[in-house]
């Protein structure tokens, strides 16, 4: 706003300029005229642009023609009355103003054609103003053919050649060469440049290559291989004072978790991942008379999968897995072994393809196997297989069948995870499914809120104790956590 509010003051001051030059060379008959001017114009103060203008600009045609307005007074109108609103703040700015027909007068001074062309041929003035035979001593109305253009052109030309004729070293250029230049003409193509080869541009410089001397090129291959790990401690502790009034017993818990990993993967076409599972859990048994504790928790399981890529996320994938348990494991107030160390293991081995999935919070994989081994040993003697399966008087056994293993890691936000995986393992007379889920609830990044679910079905053995095939295990702690 501020601009154009400049920009139409610089344009009134410069019309200022020009206007009596241009116009004194046909309003000097009214010097000796006397015009019709009320009260309020010969009031104005003759010191200002405006008083000064408005005793010879400003004209009332008689009462015969009042219903039209002459050319001097529209021009006063426009160009000399619009002032008083440049100094008043309350005024609409739709009353200032500009004209662009002014241009020329603006940019670098030219030699243009026109001016010389409206003197016409007999080199006698043309004026866009009239004095008609009906009104000698006063200024002619607008024609209906004196457009604002035509106008704007006349007065423009008029201050050009009094220019030209005054001053004729400041023009810089004319109108043909401005005319002549390759942006004003639509008759040019515009060339483009040819494209520049890049390898042209650097030239060798043999006084720079002799004084770099020699250097040795080390290349460093890619490093495929991802490792990591999680290692937690969560420890529970509940006493309980002998002559609580609802009874009960002290214990302590504890269970030690221990992951690990190692991935290849190339980018292309091979994965070759390796885990390895370590959970030990204990807890204190007051009231058992045989043990102060038993184990809970006790899994060792190394896993391994080699894959191939198909087709997008669909590998060919081989795979093997590897179990067993660290301590003995007992029944409550019970001195009969019911498990231990490769009592039982189990290794499997399975072919199939494996579906792969990785997005920014989730890992997905879904590994089908229509071709399974599994083999289940006893070492210990004092174990009973039958419980695991196996027939009387054997401590090993060989099945083959199918595997079906869906596995899920989910960041569901930072501060929670959750390990999902399901194990669907058949021979076709019996079934064994086993589900795993860990939420690991992140307060830091040294300690956690842990809850484990284990729930497993397995008709290949007897229950030990009811009828049903399908059982669970749950525990939820807290403690130390890190990841690496």
């Amino acid at each position: 706003m501020k601009k154009k509010l400049l920009t139409t003051y610089l344009f009134s001051f410069v019309c200022s300029l020009f206007v009596t030059p241009v116009f004194g060379a046909f309003l000097s008959p009214i010097n000796s005229v006397e015009l019709e001017i009320s009260g309020d114009e010969i009031a104005q103060p003759l010191d200002t642009l405006k008083g000064y203008l408005g005793q010879y600009m400003f004209v009332r045609p008689s009462a015969e023609d009042r219903n039209k307005r002459d050319t001097i007074s529209k021009l006063y109108n426009n160009y000399i009355e619009v002032l008083d609103y440049l100094n008043d703040p309350a005024a609409p700015m739709r009353y200032l103003r500009t004209y662009p027909q002014y241009y020329r007068l603006f940019v670098p001074l030219t030699y243009y054609h026109a001016p010389i062309n409206r003197l016409g041929y007999q080199g006698t003035p043309i004026t866009p103003y009239a004095v008609t035979p009906d009104y000698p001593d006063s200024i002619a109305y607008q024609t209906p053919n004196f457009s604002s253009w035509n106008q704007s052109d006349a007065v423009v030309d008029k201050v050009l050649m009094d220019m030209y004729l005054a001053s004729p070293s400041l023009i810089v250029s004319s109108e043909d060469s401005v005319m002549s230049r390759q942006v004003f003409r639509d008759d040019v193509v515009p060339t483009t440049a040819s494209k520049e080869v890049v390898l042209n541009q650097f030239q060798y410089d043999q006084k720079a290559s002799a004084e770099l001397g020699s250097a040795d090129l080390v290349v460093k291959k890619p490093n495929w291989w991802e490792t990591g790990g999680n290692g937690s401690l969560q420890i529970t502790q509940n006493y309980i004072s002998d002559n609580w009034y609802k009874g009960g017993e002290s214990n302590n818990a504890l269970l030690a978790n221990l992951s690990l990993y190692a991935k290849y993967n190339d980018k292309e076409k091979i994965q070759f991942e390796n885990v390895l599972e370590a959970k030990i859990g204990f807890n204190s048994t007051p009231s058992d008379q045989y043990h102060k504790y038993l184990a809970n928790t006790d899994q060792f399981r190394l896993t391994s999968k080699l894959g191939v890529q198909a087709h997008k996320n669909w590998y060919y994938t081989i795979s093997g897995e590897f179990k067993t348990q660290f301590f003995n494991g007992y029944k409550s107030n019970s001195k009969d072994l019911v498990s231990a160390f490769f009592s039982p293991a189990d290794v499997m081995v399975s072919l199939g393809m494996d579906y792969k999935l990785k997005k920014k919070t989730y890992n997905f994989s879904l590994f089908i196997a229509p071709v399974n081994y599994t083999l289940r040993y006893i070492s210990n003697r004092k174990v009973d297989e039958v419980k695991f399966g196996l027939d009387e008087g054997h401590y090993s056994k060989n099945s083959f069948g199918a595997q079906v293993q869906p596995t899920l890691s989910w960041t569901i936000i930072p501060a929670i995870k959750l390990d999902t995986q399901i194990n669907y393992l058949t021979d076709y007379s019996w079934v064994r499914i086993e589900w795993e889920t860990t939420v690991n609830f992140v307060l830091n990044r040294f300690l956690s809120t842990k809850l484990y679910v284990h729930a497993r079905y397995d008709d290949s053995a007897n229950p030990t104790t009811g009828t049903s095939y399908f059982q669970v295990k749950e525990l939820l702690s807290f403690g130390i956590n890190y990841t690496w």
